[in-house]
């Protein structure tokens, strides 16, 4: 594959336009209820509520994507979206059978129905569950993009990893040093997002997990790491939800 640039040179010194794709198609099972994960109240607020007020915020964030299920478009447009005022969110897409079909849709929206600065601008790509994003992430990806092309919001691991092999027992121990934890955004030149996307759909491949896995089996472009927060954590599970409603309050104290 040729080589690509990324760098202020190949923004002509201009601000590249930045559209967000927030993810809110989970069914969240492992949460236990019946509402799904992303409209559970976290401070009187559904979770996906702080993903999108720190888009909504951020000078940097031109417009968001919202991909939800098919059948919470309506409740997301008059409960979230018109609610909240979030003014930023240019279409409530509907989301896929797996994660990356969601995606998929989102970037879609993008390419065919956004003007052409966005489709040659940045994309970052959000679990609407994660609500403790901030600016200093969202300046740090975009500097890794204009660089690299494609990063992934991430924090080295507290605990020693181990490799199980087939029948549950230690195969390996990599060095601590070098295992991250991945989080999101995960943040990339749309273009280079866009055409990953495509080719991996047409490949047939079920097993992709993360937009960087993609990037790095159907481009040539490396994926750069950049630092986020141990606080940047994915609600899952109710005891994640508690610990979320810890994070708040400490911030309504500080």
């Amino acid at each position: 594959m040729e080589e690509r640039a990324f760098g202020p040179e190949h923004r002509g010194g201009q601000k590249k336009r930045c559209t967000a794709i927030v993810l809110a198609a989970g069914q969240g099972k492992r949460m236990g209820g019946k509402v799904q994960k992303q409209f559970l109240e976290l401070m009187g607020k559904p979770i996906v509520y702080y993903a999108l007020s720190a888009f909504q915020s951020s000078p940097l964030i031109d417009h968001i994507v919202l991909v939800t299920g098919k059948d919470e478009i309506s409740y997301c447009r008059e409960e979230i979206v018109e609610k909240y005022g979030f003014t930023k969110v240019h279409t409530i897409a509907a989301g896929g059978r797996e994660r990356y079909h969601s995606v998929w849709n989102g970037l879609r929206v993008i390419a065919e129905e956004m003007p052409q600065a966005e489709r040659e601008g940045i994309v970052f790509i959000h679990d609407g569950v994660r609500p403790f994003i901030d600016e200093a992430m969202f300046s740090r990806a975009v500097r890794a993009v204009e660089a690299y092309g494609a990063c992934v919001i991430a924090m080295p691991v507290k605990e020693t990893i181990k490799i199980a092999d087939a029948e549950g027992f230690v195969a390996d121990t990599p060095a601590r040093k070098r295992v991250w934890g991945i989080q999101t955004p995960q943040v990339f030149d749309f273009e280079l997002a866009y055409g990953a996307y495509r080719t991996a759909l047409e490949s047939g491949r079920t097993d992709m997990t993360d937009d960087a896995m993609i990037v790095e089996a159907f481009t040539d472009v490396k994926v750069k790491l950049v630092e986020g927060s141990y606080e940047n954590i994915k609600i899952t599970t109710p005891e994640d939800l508690e610990i979320a409603q810890a994070f708040l309050k400490r911030r309504e104290l500080i």
